[in-house]
């Protein structure tokens, strides 16, 4: 059993997050979430995961493909990393991440046992502001599906550097964001996608983390 590492790091602050959000606007162009289709479509997994390949969040992997967009819908989901083959690490993550372009589903379980994550448009990757489109989403289990898309009151999608991850901000808030070590995160409502905690706390610690590419 990983013994708990207590890390401190700086987060952005709100100002910090509007010159990323302007450099974001600059970098990509926001694409509008795409129709979802009319029929739950049973998600074909390559390989087994240790967190969607789990019985009770595979019932519910149908329901979950009816907000990708219609671009991933046929692909099959590949496993590009998880803390159980790959390490806790962030680094390793952007590795495994490195040569791809199709959107990916992070999904993880805390040490409460819950589960939640988020859809980015695009693979993550290093990245000086934020990036991604309105395609972009968080979502939870608890234990019912729960989305949670885009509003459109900013574009703070997606941002990573060395020492954490971002998915979503308004306020000096992040909607989901996990440190270096994919170890410690935290959940709060955020602007951009009006969301609720994902976690049942505010600051989790991760037992399993998964990213699978969806193209």
């Amino acid at each position: 059993m990983k013994g708990i590492r207590w890390r401190y790091t700086r987060l952005p602050s709100q100002a910090e997050d509007t010159v990323s959000g302007k450099e974001s606007e600059d970098e990509e162009e926001e694409a509008a979430p795409a129709p979802p289709p009319e029929d739950p479509v049973e998600p074909q997994l390559a390989e087994a995961g240790q967190v969607l390949g789990a019985s009770e969040i595979r019932q519910s992997c149908p329901q979950l493909s009816l907000h990708l967009p219609s671009r991933v819908t046929g692909h099959p989901w590949r496993l590009a990393f998880s803390t159980s083959r790959d390490g806790f690490s962030l680094r390793s993550l952007y590795r495994q991440m490195e040569g791809r372009s199709g959107p990916v589903l992070l999904v993880l379980r805390d040490q409460d046992g819950q589960i939640f994550g988020a859809f980015s448009s695009a693979a993550l990757r290093l990245s000086k502001g934020f990036y991604g489109t309105g395609e972009t989403f968080l979502f939870s289990f608890s234990p019912r599906l729960k989305v949670f898309k885009w509003t459109g009151h900013n574009s703070f999608f997606v941002k990573g550097d060395l020492d954490s991850l971002m998915m979503g901000s308004g306020s000096g808030q992040f909607g989901l964001w996990l440190d270096g070590d994919l170890y410690h995160g935290g959940s709060h409502p955020c602007a951009t996608f009006d969301n609720e905690v994902l976690a049942r706390q505010e600051q989790f610690c991760i037992k399993q983390l998964e990213a699978w590419v969806l193209s």
